[in-house]
């Protein structure tokens, strides 16, 4: 094994791993702190008093007592599509955001409904659970990377050094290589996903357990899904916190492994069945 891969392109390799793993943990803590300002920025969210509107309040408010966990800041997005968030790395630091086009356009049981899914989401950590899944799959990404390129600049070294054998392993090496780089990442962003797709699932129950109620989040979904309006404010960096993806062809084109949200269809239907 020596002969394929000498002691100093270890050394080389290892050291370069340790580096990306330095960013990764860096950009980690900065994500884990920094990042619930950084999307409601982008979003363009403002914070609301309770007096800017009592209702929603009040209904934050008897969900944050029902699931046990302190009320969350309330954010508006000035938007005319209806749409809704939560962020934050626990439920002590949550913030709950909506559009005004969520607020004008759901009744008080669809608003309830989203709201208790936003409120499931900060009981069950899934948005550091989703930070910490994205940071996992940049880091494989990273190593994977890193491998690649310290085997290719190593055999490069080798064979500068020496015109012997060993070119047929170091082939077969460069091969396997490339093959994990490649594979390694989009199977864990595939896993990543479903674990996705899984918690909107587990967040729509968990709904349900707090408001008794399967039919108003199950209207809201449609409500959301159906609106013809484009909201404005969504990107790729934050489309996946949104209770519906604000980016409609997502929505408009069968499920794929790379979703982050299950289709709307089922999601209602799997609401509905818990009545019967």
């Amino acid at each position: 094994m020596g002969a394929v891969w000498g002691g100093g392109d270890w050394t080389f390799s290892i050291l370069v791993a340790s580096a990306a793993a330095v960013v990764a943990f860096l950009l980690t803590l900065g994500s884990y702190y920094g990042g619930s300002a950084a999307v409601l920025g982008i979003s363009g969210a403002r914070p609301i008093e309770k007096a800017d509107d009592p209702q929603l309040f009040n209904v934050v408010e008897e969900l944050s007592i029902a699931a046990g966990i302190p009320m969350p800041k309330i954010y508006l997005i000035e938007d005319s599509a209806p749409n809704a968030f939560a962020t934050g790395r626990n439920p002590d630091n949550a913030v709950v955001a909506i559009t005004t086009g969520l607020r004008d356009k759901l009744n008080r049981d669809e608003l309830q409904g989203v709201m208790a899914h936003e409120m499931s989401h900060i009981r069950n950590y899934d948005i550091l659970f989703a930070m910490l899944m994205a940071v996992m799959v940049g880091v494989l990404v990273m190593l994977c990377d890193v491998f690649l390129r310290s085997l290719w600049f190593g055999a490069g070294r080798r064979r500068r050094r020496s015109s012997g054998g060993g070119g047929s392993a170091q082939l077969i090496l460069l091969l396997v290589a490339l093959a994990l780089a490649i594979i390694a990442p989009i199977l864990a962003r595939i896993i990543q996903m479903a674990m996705s797709r899984q918690r909107e699932y587990l967040a729509d129950a968990s709904a349900v357990e707090l408001t008794r109620n399967p039919y108003g989040l199950a209207g809201a979904l449609a409500k959301i899904s159906n609106d013809p309006e484009v909201l404005e404010v969504a990107n790729r960096a934050t489309a996946h916190l949104y209770i519906v993806h604000p980016i409609k062809k997502f929505e408009s084109r069968a499920s794929s492994v790379f979703d982050t949200h299950p289709p709307i269809r089922d999601r209602i239907e799997r609401l509905l069945s818990l009545t019967r």
